[in-house]
C-alpha cells in the first residue's frame, strides 16, 4: 500500500497580484472614458445638427416654392357683359356645331367684340383691364354653348397681369385701386387657372400653360427609358457574366465609370454633332432629346446594374448549374430577377437626373418658343426644366409665380415617376 506524500509549500509573504491590463479604476482610464463619451456625444450632436440644418433648408425651399407657386395656379377674372345680338359679330348657331365651328369662329371678330363690351362696361380703360388673350375665353364659351350668341351673357375673362398681381396682394398702386373698384362692384374674382395645366407656352402670363412642356418631358423620358434601360441592363449582364477578364474589358469599365462623371453639357454637344449634324434628325424634338439623355443615363444604369448583379450570392448560380440549368437560364431565371431591385434603384437615379437636366437639351435646340403641345416624337417641343428656365428670364412680373408653379409640377412629376419605380422595385424584390 503506497503512501501519498504531500509537499509542504513554504509559507511566506504573499506576492502582489499582477495588474490587470485594463484597469478601469485608475484616474487615467477614467479620464479616457470620459473623453470617449464626450466625443460620442459631440459627434451625435454634430450629426443631429447637420440633419436639422439640411431639413431647415429643405423646409425653407418647399415653403417658398409652395407659397409663390400656389398663386400661379390661380388668376383674376373680370366679368364682362356681352350683348351678342347687338354686337358686330354675326354668326349662325347651327354653323358652330360640328367640324365647321372653328372655321366659322375664325372669320368673326371675337377680339373686337370683347374689347367693345369691356369698354362699354368699364369705360375707356376697360380693354386694358383684360388679358391680351382674354378673347379666347369668349371663343371657348361660344364653342361650348353656341346658343349664347342669341342673348346677353356675362363671361368671365382673364384680367391683365397688373390686376392679377394686385388681386394677389401686390402690384402697382393704380392696379390695386382698379382691383378694389372691381371688387366692390362684384366684377372680379379669383379662380383656379385651368389653362395653366392644359395650355402651352404664351407671351401673356395669365394664359401661359405647362401642358406643352409636361408632354414634351413625358415623351422625352419615354424615349430615354426605352433606350437606356434595356441597353444598360444587357451591357451590365454581359460585362459581369460573360465578358472575359482582359485589358480590353478593363478599358471598357474605366470608360463607363468616366462617362458617368462627364458634365451633362458634353452629352449635349455629342447629341448636336451626331443626331443633328450627322443624322439630320429634327431639331428640338423629343426623339433627339431622348437619345441625348439616354447617352447620359446609360452609364449610371450599367454601373448600378453591375453592382446589383455582383450582390447576388454565387451559391445561387452554383445551385442552378448543379441541377442542369444552362448559362443563359441561370442569368435570366435567377440572377437577373434577384438583381432587378438594385437595377431599378440605379434607373431611378439616372431618370431623375435626366428629368432635371437643362444644359444638354439647350444644345439641341429645345429652348424654342413652342405655342402648342407636341403631337409626336418628331415635332418641336420643350421640357419642364427648360420651360422653367425660359420663364425665369422673362421680364413680365406675372411669370415669377408661374416659374414657382412649374417647379411644383416638376417635383410632383419626379415624385410620381420615382414612386412608380419604387413600387416596381418592391414588387420584384426577392429575399433569400
Amino acid at each position: 500500500m503506497s503512501s501519498t506524500v504531500v509537499a509542504q509549500l513554504p509559507v511566506g509573504p504573499a506576492e502582489p497580484a499582477a495588474r490587470v491590463p485594463t484597469d478601469w479604476t485608475t484616474k487615467a482610464m477614467s479620464t479616457r472614458v470620459r473623453r470617449r463619451y464626450a466625443s460620442e456625444r459631440a459627434f451625435h450632436l454634430l450629426g443631429l445638427g447637420a440633419v436639422l440644418l439640411a431639413a431647415s433648408f429643405l423646409a425653407f425651399l418647399l415653403i417658398t416654392m409652395v407659397g409663390n407657386g400656389a398663386r400661379g395656379f390661380t388668376r383674376a377674372e373680370i366679368k364682362v357683359p356681352i350683348d351678342f345680338p347687338r354686337s358686330s359679330m354675326v354668326l349662325d348657331p347651327n354653323a358652330l356645331r360640328g367640324f365647321g365651328a372653328q372655321a366659322a369662329l375664325q372669320g368673326s371678330d371675337i377680339e373686337g367684340v370683347t374689347a367693345a363690351a369691356a369698354e362699354a362696361a368699364f369705360g375707356s380703360q376697360g380693354p386694358r383691364m383684360l388679358s391680351d388673350a382674354g378673347w379666347l375665353s369668349v371663343r371657348k364659351a361660344i364653342t361650348e354653348d353656341p346658343t349664347i350668341i342669341q342673348r346677353r351673357a356675362d363671361i368671365w375673362v382673364p384680367a391683365s397681369t397688373g390686376i392679377d398681381i394686385a388681386a394677389k396682394g401686390d402690384g402697382a398702386p393704380a392696379d390695386r385701386e382698379t382691383y378694389a373698384r372691381l371688387k366692390q362692384a362684384g366684377a372680379v374674382r379669383t379662380a383656379f387657372n385651368l389653362d395653366f395645366l392644359t395650355g402651352a407656352d404664351a407671351t401673356d402670363p395669365t394664359v401661359a400653360g405647362i401642358w406643352g412642356a409636361f408632354k414634351g418631358s413625358l415623351l422625352t423620358m419615354v424615349v430615354t427609358l426605352a433606350l437606356a434601360f434595356p441597353i444598360g441592363v444587357l451591357s451590365a449582364l454581359y460585362l459581369e457574366e460573360y465578358a472575359p477578364r482582359n485589358r480590353w474589358t478593363d478599358l471598357i469599365e474605366v470608360s463607363i465609370n468616366n462617362l458617368a462623371a462627364v458634365p451633362s453639357i458634353i452629352f449635349g454637344l455629342l447629341g448636336l454633332a451626331v443626331f443633328l449634324n450627322m443624322m439630320h434628325l429634327p431639331r428640338s424634338a423629343p426623339l433627339v432629346g431622348g437619345l441625348t439623355l439616354a447617352l447620359m443615363t446609360m452609364p449610371v444604369i450599367v454601373i448600378s446594374g453591375r453592382n446589383a448583379i455582383k450582390s447576388v450570392p454565387p451559391s445561387i448560380r452554383d445551385a442552378a448549374l448543379g441541377i442542369g440549368a444552362s448559362r443563359i437560364q441561370v442569368v435570366f431565371h435567377h440572377v437577373l430577377p434577384l438583381a432587378l431591385p438594385g437595377i431599378l434603384t440605379g434607373t431611378i437615379i439616372g431618370m431623375a437626373r435626366a428629368l432635371g437636366e437643362t444644359a444638354p437639351l439647350l444644345m439641341i435646340g429645345m429652348r424654342a418658343f413652342i405655342a402648342s403641345p407636341p403631337g409626336g416624337l418628331t415635332e418641336p417641343a420643350t421640357v419642364l426644366p427648360v420651360q422653367i428656365f425660359l420663364w425665369s428670364d422673362e421680364v413680365s412680373r406675372g411669370f415669377i409665380e408661374k416659374t414657382s408653379a412649374a417647379i411644383i409640377v416638376l417635383l410632383v412629376f419626379l415624385l410620381a415617376m420615382n414612386g412608380f419605380a419604387i413600387y416596381l422595385r418592391n414588387k420584384f424584390e426577392r429575399r433569400w
